[in-house]
């Protein structure tokens, strides 16, 4: 009696822990991949540049991000992006860091218009996304790490929800002790539901 792959074809096996027909083989998907065919799949964020001067200093670029009370939905946060770039720095001690908060104040806010992932959708947010130079004021810090120079990156993959009411805060910062052109970088990826 032969031995026949009941689940999986012996030339494209799937390692995961799905269930899995033998007519409709399963696919594993990030949430981000319906909600991005959807439409309902955003991104916004903003970069600080500033020349430093002789004694150096600290570049800040926030990004708030709020789920107004009222709205009906739940944020979803996707992914957390940014970065430091240096240029011309002149034999300078460089510190940086990232830092995730909650609520809180941001100072002489600009507002950003989220981008649809989804080109072909009009669909529109209901987050409010604003930018600032400066750190938050009485936030919760969620999170806090150490950042080299150059892009990071984090999938967050729904890890963090914001509900109606709420904010969430994307803080990069670096620091130099010399004069030196520096651009700090802080973007934030979500759906709603």
């Amino acid at each position: 009696m032969p031995n026949h792959n009941v689940f999986n074809p012996q030339n494209s096996p799937v390692y995961t822990s799905i269930t899995n027909t033998f007519t409709s083989p399963g696919i594993v998907a990030p949430p981000e991949t319906n909600a991005g065919s959807t439409g309902n799949l955003y991104n916004a964020g903003s970069t600080n540049s500033t020349t430093l001067g002789l004694l150096g200093g600290s570049v800040i670029a926030t990004v708030q991000l709020t789920n107004p009370a009222g709205s009906g939905k739940t944020v979803y946060i996707s992914r957390l992006s940014g970065g430091i770039t240096i240029a011309l720095n002149l034999l300078s001690s460089f510190s940086g860091s990232m830092s995730l908060s909650t609520n809180g104040t941001i100072t002489s806010p600009t507002t950003l218009t989220p981008v649809n992932n989804n080109l072909s959708s009009s669909n529109t947010s209901i987050a409010t996304v604003r930018f600032s130079a400066a750190a938050p004021t009485g936030s919760t810090t969620l999170l806090a790490m150490p950042l080299q120079v150059g892009p990071f990156l984090s999938n967050e993959l729904g890890r963090y929800v914001i509900p109606p009411g709420q904010s969430i805060n994307l803080s990069v910062s670096g620091s130099l002790t010399v004069g030196g052109l520096m651009a700090s970088t802080s973007y934030f990826s979500w759906w709603e539901v």
